[in-house]
């Protein structure tokens, strides 16, 4: 029986890679770059404790190749204690696309999810007929608005695009790698039509879409709002796609320690344990293809090692190949040492998520 197990855990994380890297490779969509007759859009951003962070996406804000005159730029100082207000008033001033507000519990005392109740506190501020997220520790492409724009059909409610996490250290380069697995099965799914998540960091929102189904203050409270307002989009009946491309790569920083990484792992586990249970299965089987081969060193252990280099050098070439459609390049010899992290990350978030503790995000704790 263990025998069997071994086998199942380990032969399915196989051909998941194996069929992710045949997928990628042969029903990958892309689209172009709008150009023409341009929309009016808004872009909004919720900020809380971000004065380190700030210069360099308002500097990235004002490299947006996009016309002003069309362009609304939506800025929320979601209650910070330290300079974010004060700094994010100053770039807008001269900047007449530009609105600034700071948030205010009462107004929307049903929302306990503090980014959730920033953002709803901006929509009444907002113009045009679609609507971009991001967040204050990241950096947006000059033509960041465009290749999303072309993503959208008359049936698409919900756009999002692909994040490069960047960190020098070795801690910061596995999580680089880590989103690209995760963005990367996003992709390789939403591709065939099936439903996957939002992206808080990178993300579009068709006015008619985010209307129909009510928003941020219309969504549950939920750590992962992104994840709770694409389910809720998509319930309406609109359809959602990933562009995945250099003109729409946003880089975001790396969680400089473990402490940090498990504080953010915790909340995305909480959206996790939301999902189908379809989406389940797949990410609990990246999980038990561990125990699998941990077990089956006991009774064939060259076969194990066989098996793990096959994993090994599967998932690197599906990351290498997902890298390098952004114009980007992952080093085998990170690669290689990817799964070891992989093992503590998921055993640690495990382990935290479930230890009686609330979960600390932007300075808040959540129980």
């Amino acid at each position: 029986m263990i025998a069997f197990l071994s086998w199942l855990f380990v032969g399915w994380v196989l051909l998941q890679y194996l069929i992710l890297l045949i997928l990628i490779r042969t029903n990958w969509k892309s689209w172009g770059i709008t150009s023409d007759d341009l929309p009016q859009v808004s872009v909004w951003i919720a900020l809380r404790n971000e004065e380190k962070n700030l210069p360099r996406l308002l500097q990235s804000l004002d490299r947006l190749d996009y016309p002003k005159k069309k362009l609304h730029i939506l800025l929320a100082d979601d209650q910070s204690t330290d300079r974010t207000g004060e700094m994010i008033m100053q770039w807008a001033q001269n900047r007449p696309h530009v609105v600034c507000i700071s948030t205010d519990k009462k107004n929307s005392p049903n929302l306990r999810n503090g980014k959730a109740n920033a953002l709803a506190q901006l929509e009444p501020f907002a113009e045009g007929d679609f609507y971009f997220f991001t967040d204050g520790d990241c950096e947006v492409p000059p033509q960041w608005i465009q290749k999303t724009l072309a993503a959208f059909s008359e049936k698409t409610g919900l756009v999002i695009g692909i994040t490069r996490v960047e960190g020098k250290s070795w801690l910061g380069k596995m999580q680089e790698i880590d989103w690209w697995n995760t963005l990367g099965i996003v992709k390789a799914v939403n591709d065939l039509g099936f439903a996957t998540t939002g992206l808080g960091n990178n993300m579009a929102i068709r006015k008619e879409a985010y209307k129909a189904c009510g928003g941020f203050s219309g969504i549950p409270f939920s750590l992962t709002e992104d994840l709770e307002i694409s389910k809720a989009i998509q319930k309406t009946g609109f359809q959602m796609e990933q562009v995945f491309s250099p003109e729409n790569l946003v880089q975001t920083k790396a969680e400089s320690s473990w402490a940090l990484l498990l504080k953010q792992r915790k909340r995305w586990m909480a959206g996790a344990m939301t999902l189908s249970l379809g989406w389940k299965i797949l990410l609990g089987m990246q999980v038990l293809f561990f125990l699998g081969l941990g077990a089956m060193f006991f009774f064939h252990w060259a076969l194990a090692i066989v098996c793990w280099g096959a994993k090994l050098g599967l998932q690197g070439m599906f990351f290498r190949n997902l890298a390098s459609r952004t114009n980007q390049k992952l080093l085998w010899s990170d690669l290689i040492f990817f799964d070891f992290y992989l093992l503590a990350a998921y055993s640690l978030t495990i382990l935290y998520y479930f230890w009686p503790s609330p979960t600390i995000w932007k300075s808040r704790p959540y129980s």
